[in-house]
């Protein structure tokens, strides 16, 4: 292994060498804002079968016109703030339950639920569709929005 990197002492271009660090610095720096760019965006979704609150850990009903289904971890910092704001969310409208689910222990519901982050959330409509899914934590003006726009389709 020394031999190689031998071999190639006299020719490495230190130019070379930072240009490389930069241009890897520079993607990874791109990557990072991509990924920041998209955390608490909507996404909307046509969810094709209906999440079933029987079929939750401690959940025993959802809201009759909407519900706001947060996952969440033990040591995820942005949970606790996610789920108060949510909460205040959920007491604003008639019929809207929040439900937080922790998966900490509960790899199965990661992998039903395809979370790769916490928090997520899922808006899911009167019949338990998911219609929201959002990575982070929510845009609390966007969330309202999507969430006034199932309303209005629930009534």
């Amino acid at each position: 292994m020394c031999g190689v990197l031998e071999d190639y002492g006299d020719d490495m271009n230190p130019v070379l060498i930072l240009l490389v660090i930069v241009g890897l610095i520079a993607v990874a720096t791109g990557l990072g804002f991509a990924w920041k760019s998209q955390q608490g965006r909507i996404h909307r979704q046509d969810g094709h079968s209906p999440v079933r609150a029987k079929d939750l850990p401690g959940t025993h009903r959802f809201g009759a016109r909407a519900t706001l289904l947060q996952f969440s971890t033990e040591v995820c910092a942005p949970c606790k703030a996610t789920h108060a704001v949510l909460d205040g969310l959920a007491n604003e409208r008639e019929s809207v339950a929040h439900v937080d689910l922790d998966i900490t222990h509960r790899p199965d519901l990661a992998a039903r639920f395809h979370i790769m982050q916490t928090p997520t959330t899922l808006l899911l409509d009167r019949r338990g569709v998911v219609r929201v899914r959002i990575g982070g934590a929510p845009r609390i003006d966007s969330l309202r929005a999507e969430l006034d726009r199932i309303l209005v389709t629930a009534s």
